[in-house]
């Protein structure tokens, strides 16, 4: 079906061609057949069309469709509920809500229809539609935020918020209506929670929003997954019994408690928040990933918390909440758990990011033990945690927070500098993971500026760039090569800048590239079998020659050197010998070999699939053939 050559009016349906008039006969006798997989069948139908075609024919066929789908509420139980929901949400979508008003209507019927579980889903796309009526904007809300109000109702001490619907259409749901399984209703709860999630930060969503109610539901919730809330009622102690220990339940309140950061709450529910999240993080019963998911909410309310936003100093209730943090970790960095331990580490790095800098912040690190179990969990036996440390310690070295204590009476016990450790880890390590964050963390002292890497930055590129291009993970290499576009932006200038460096500077910068080998580095990763290490070395050499021989740059006639040995090298390195080293280099000979490398050719082949060739349409013609050279008469090729 197309739309008319002439006009914008949709074609009635006895203009229609013949073979749609008969498959809209048919969807019409799918819908009214008792039997749910034709109804089911015809639904999936009419949601694929409504989702791909926007033509003026869809508003005609769902004015033709619309009265069989409508009859479908009426049926008990209601066929396909979960298809009919996916249909009405893909027309609500389409062109057909500014034709047919009585599409509303026919979806706020459903949502008075379906059962809670089954409403959610189309409460929460109705609430993403830029444009729908008000009511029933208030009644999707209302869907959403139900099973959160039989939650306050069900403790006593709940936190004291005005009631989640008050001001809104519809009744609410009482306590004993919930889902009287423990699946269903965990299923009921995690649903509304996911999708108030989602609309949170989203511009549409419904205002005023009820922060304040919705912080004490989520709080309401995590105490009664851990047995803190006190039940109002029979019903509430049954819910009690479900949700103690779920965590499921668990998981998606502070994934939802953590997204409500965003906005601004009472402080007594503020402090409320942050109690909860203490219990959490400090039960011996937490999951090690309800445990993750606690400290990331954490994190994020305790970034809420700066006053003025983005400053370093909390407020006090926060800044007393990151003391007990603090001692709270040194118990989970020695946990059996190697998640715990892994969390920890994480948290640990993300507060010292944020808060290194803040005098109380470090006055209570330097007192605990944190930086000695930081450094010992270098040796974790588990990869994942060895990583975690190595980032934690690039932070806490970062600002300082590594150094041992000393006094005349007990003087500091020398030991291994941050970058002997890492470095040692970069050389030794037999997994990936760990080598991989020693070379993000170099990166990062580069770039910083790092005490350690500042007192000899060439030497530190050297060490480096000698341990990453012997290792055998690609990401490591392609790291090495980040940690060299960094020093060559230290000693050029920054990439994309107009002005082109000095001659002068550029040959003070050629002769540094040449003695930590950097060349060597460079040269070998561009013939690297691993494409995203080939393609970092050509964005790098390109950087190169754009800033040391910018374009109309001549060269003296007298003065080109010899490059024939170092193309050699590199026509062996093309061809698969890596063994021969470049050896000494002359920074005019490096300038001549860039200059005659057509690097935005080889750019252009690194930035092709690598199954383009394969993809062509003569390999597919080919396959084509061979297949049906090999096939028998009876026999059909399923590709």
């Amino acid at each position: 079906m197309r739309e008319p050559a002439e006009g914008r009016v949709c074609p009635q349906a006895w203009d229609w061609p013949v073979c749609a008039r008969k498959i809209v006969c048919h969807l019409e006798d799918c819908l009214r057949s008792d039997a749910a997989p034709r109804v089911t069948q015809a639904l999936h139908v009419l949601t694929t069309t409504f989702g791909h075609c926007h033509g003026l024919w869809t508003q005609g066929l769902w004015v033709q469709l619309s009265p069989l789908v409508a009859c479908l509420l009426e049926k008990d139980p209601m066929p396909a509920p979960h298809t009919l929901v996916d249909l009405l949400l893909s027309v609500a979508r389409s062109s057909v809500p500014s034709s047919d008003p009585g599409l509303w209507e026919t979806v706020a019927q459903t949502l008075s229809r379906l059962s809670p579980t089954q409403a959610g889903p189309l409460a929460a796309g109705i609430l993403k539609l830029q444009d729908c009526p008000q009511a029933l904007r208030i009644q999707a809300f209302n869907v959403l935020l139900q099973p959160l109000a039989c939650v306050l109702e069900a403790a006593t001490q709940a936190p004291a918020t005005p009631g989640l619907l008050e001001g809104a259409a519809g009744d609410l749901m009482a306590v004993d209506t919930l889902p009287p399984s423990k699946s269903a209703c965990v299923g009921l709860l995690c649903s509304a929670l996911a999708h108030l999630e989602l609309l949170q930060p989203l511009p549409q969503r419904p205002s005023p929003w009820p922060q304040a109610p919705l912080l004490a539901a989520a709080v309401t919730i995590l105490r009664f997954c851990n047995g803190s809330a006190a039940p109002s009622s029979e019903a509430g102690g049954r819910l009690c019994t479900m949700l103690v220990g779920c965590v499921r339940v668990q998981r998606a309140a502070l994934d939802f408690l953590g997204v409500l950061s965003q906005g601004l709450g009472p402080q007594e529910l503020v402090t409320q928040v942050f109690a909860v999240l203490l219990e959490y993080l400090m039960s011996p019963d937490s999951s090690p990933m309800v445990l993750k998911k606690a400290f990331q909410a954490t994190l994020r309310w305790l970034l809420s918390s700066a006053m003025p936003p983005g400053c370093c100093d909390l407020e006090p209730c926060a800044q007393l909440v990151l003391g007990e943090l603090l001692a709270m970790l040194q118990k989970r960095l020695c946990s059996p758990c190697w998640e715990v331990r892994d969390s920890g580490l994480e948290f640990l790095t993300q507060v010292t990011r944020h808060w290194g800098g803040q005098a109380s912040f470090r006055q209570v690190l330097l007192a605990s033990e944190l930086p000695e179990l930081t450094r010992q969990l270098l040796q974790d036996p588990e990869s994942y945690v060895r990583a975690s440390a190595v980032a934690a310690v690039g932070q806490l070295s970062s600002w300082g927070l590594l150094a041992a204590p000393s006094s005349p009476e007990q003087p500091a016990i020398p030991q291994e500098t941050p970058l002997e450790a890492l470095l040692l880890i970069l050389t030794t390590d037999s997994e990936g993971f760990p080598r991989r964050a020693v070379m993000r963390v170099f990166t990062e002292w580069l770039r910083d500026g790092h005490a350690e890497v500042a007192e000899d930055p060439e030497r530190f590129v050297a060490q480096v760039l000698r341990a990453a291009g012997k290792d055998g993970d690609w990401e490591v290499r392609v790291q090495g090569l980040e940690l060299a576009l960094v020093f060559l932006e230290r000693l050029l200038g920054p990439r994309g800048s107009s002005a082109a460096a000095p001659p002068s500077v550029t040959a003070r910068a050629l002769r540094a590239l040449c003695q930590v080998q950097l060349f060597e580095f460079a040269f070998r990763s561009l013939f690297d079998c691993d494409r995203p290490v080939a393609q970092k070395s050509c964005d790098l050499l390109l950087f190169l020659r754009a800033t040391a021989t910018p374009p109309g740059s001549p060269q003296e006639a007298g003065d080109r050197p010899n490059v024939a040995s170092v193309e050699a090298a590199l026509r062996r390195w093309r061809a698969g010998e890596q063994g021969q080293p470049l050896g000494e280099l002359a920074p005019e000979a490096i300038l001549a070999v860039l200059r005659s490398m057509d690097l935005e050719a080889l750019r252009d082949t690194l930035a092709k699939s690598s199954d383009h060739v394969e993809r062509s349409p003569q390999s597919l013609l080919q396959d084509m053939l061979a297949t049906v050279g090999v096939l028998g008469d009876n026999e059909a090729d399923c590709y």
